[in-house]
């Protein structure tokens, strides 16, 4: 006779499967080629549909730049005038001391700026330098102005010092594409740029960082500028694009200028694949007359350098500035917007 025994059999439901952590949109450099191939009318209106999402259109940031250290410095740039390696106009100065650039700095908020930034022509500071420039950035802070300093390559706990003393930025470009860095810049290569930029991140400092255009790049390596920026994590807060300025006596005097529906293309790509960043329009804004600038500003640029000169090369004075934004029905933006 055979027994029947009960079991208790237990039904597993199956796990859930996880939920995939979404990443980060991946700019190819055809992705972004394919922007810049779009007929003018259709790339501008996709920039300005995404500039409208995060930004009143109408509004645009007053940053001053200060050369606080001007020339001597020992990089082979070949677009810039402060390098020792050059025979230009520009004089190697000291660093400036801190009620110099206090009082600078006053005028440029009596003016309408809302950000400081102040630029030294190093390589890469040293420990005291960035004690120095410490003081700089409390001073500009308890002027109640944001704070952004450029100061070349920085070395560990240097971000650190200067997040301490208030700091909200700081500048590294990365100038261009990585395969076209070498033709422009021999003294540093891509990957210590993209460290420097690491290091702010860690820091808790923002990133501003763009590239230069006009440098005689393909249109490719141009696409390429704006993917490295596009796919850093996360891209820079602030991008600014500046068309090369051609100074006497650095390699780049000769260079062909760039077509400037071509600048105006590149404005519109970074404000497509950096939807919430300030775009700046910095140097060759002298170059570039009114109307290119109206027409970047359409295509989201909503940042502009204002004052009279840009570390070493001219700029639009605050005046005309403001002139050009009252006709187009366009003002500052009076302080900076959190969406950023």
């Amino acid at each position: 006779m055979t027994t029947v025994t009960e079991q208790t059999i237990t039904l597993h439901r199956p796990k859930a499967p996880v939920a995939a952590v979404p990443k980060a949109e991946r700019w190819s450099v055809d992705a972004i080629e394919a922007l810049f191939q779009l007929p003018f009318p259709e790339l501008l209106y996709r920039a300005q549909t995404v500039h409208r999402e995060h930004f009143d259109p109408t509004r645009v940031e007053f940053a001053t730049l200060l050369s606080v250290k001007t020339g001597g410095c020992p990089e082979d740039c070949g677009y810039c005038p402060q390098s020792a390696k050059y025979d230009t106009d520009v004089k190697a100065s000291k660093l400036m001391e801190l009620e110099e650039v206090l009082f600078a700095a006053r005028r440029a908020k009596d003016a309408g700026a809302t950000r400081f930034c102040m630029g030294a022509a190093w390589r890469e500071p040293k420990d005291r330098d960035i004690e120095k420039v410490a003081e700089l950035v409390r001073g500009v802070k308890d002027l109640g102005m944001e704070t952004c300093a450029t100061l070349g390559m920085l070395n560990e706990g240097h971000a650190e010092q200067l997040r301490d003393a208030g700091l909200d930025y700081y500048n590294h470009n990365l100038d261009t594409a990585p395969d076209f860095y070498g033709d422009i810049i021999t003294t540093r290569d891509y990957q210590e740029r993209l460290d420097t930029l690491a290091r702010v991140r860690g820091a808790g400092v923002k990133v501003c960082s763009g590239g230069i255009v006009g440098m005689g790049e393909t249109h490719r390596q141009r696409a390429g500028l704006i993917a490295e920026l596009a796919n850093l994590a996360p891209y820079p807060e602030s991008v600014p694009i500046n068309n090369l300025v051609r100074v006497e006596g650095t390699p780049l005097a000769d260079q062909a200028p760039l077509d400037p529906f071509e600048f105006v293309r590149t404005i519109a790509v970074a404000r497509i694949t950096m939807p919430k960043a300030r775009v700046r329009l910095s140097a060759g804004r002298q170059q570039m007359g009114e109307a290119i600038q109206a027409l970047c500003f359409l295509a989201g640029a909503n940042s502009i350098f204002y004052g009279d000169k840009l570390l070493t090369t001219g700029n639009p004075d605050t005046e005309a500035d403001v002139q050009l934004l009252q006709r187009l029905g366009m003002g500052p933006a009076q302080q900076p917007p959190g969406k950023t």
